[in-house]
């Protein structure tokens, strides 16, 4: 009886080490995650382009804002309440932008950037020009800031789709339309064939 348990420990030992080397030589979750983490990470280096569209977004978001803040102070004229209005509004909307843009930095691995220096040098967006000092000359600059970020954040999806990256396409998918709604309600307001206007 000894013989026949001591040969059954052994099968049992001889199991357990089998199985034993199976689960190390098998990645546990845990390092796979990390695996796939360090891939994400790799691939979206700061100077990736998907990474530095990513951040321009952020700063011209920046920028935008405090455009569109500069034209809510300024406004004036028979139609200040509703410019005054709608320039906060959209101020709003694109601050909200900004944060999506950086979260979505952090997840592929980077940090974005924060400093105004940093934003007024990567900014596509320029801050606006105290020289636009009549209302359609306002709102003629912020048309003008919307065309170039509606066609850098196409640019970015085509990045972004070609990186195999489906979430920071998504995410300009998401935002663009916000930018192209106001760009068609101020290119609207600079009709000349209203009847409202001279």
């Amino acid at each position: 009886m000894d013989a026949e348990q001591a040969q059954s420990r052994s099968q049992v030992s001889t199991a357990q080490a089998q199985q034993q080397v199976r689960n190390d030589n098998r990645p546990s979750a845990e390092s796979k995650a990390q695996s796939v983490s360090e891939e994400i990470s790799r691939e979206n280096q700061p100077h990736n382009a998907v990474v530095m569209q990513l951040q321009r977004q952020v700063a011209n978001a920046y920028m935008l804002y405090t455009n569109y803040k500069h034209y809510h102070w300024n406004t004036y004229g028979p139609l200040f309440r509703d410019l005054h209005l709608l320039f906060d509004e959209f101020a709003d909307a694109v601050l909200k932008t900004s944060d999506r843009f950086a979260e979505r930095i952090r997840m592929i691995g980077q940090d974005p950037l924060f400093s105004p220096i940093e934003i007024s040098e990567t900014a596509s967006v320029k801050t606006a020009d105290r020289a636009n000092f009549t209302m359609r000359d306002m709102i003629a600059e912020a048309d003008r800031n919307l065309l170039v970020v509606i066609k850098e954040m196409r640019e970015g999806v085509r990045t972004a789709n070609e990186q195999d990256d489906p979430g920071t396409a998504d995410l300009y998918s998401q935002v663009v339309q916000i930018h192209e709604k106001h760009e068609w309600w101020l290119r609207d307001m600079l009709e000349k064939s209203d009847g409202l206007t001279k």
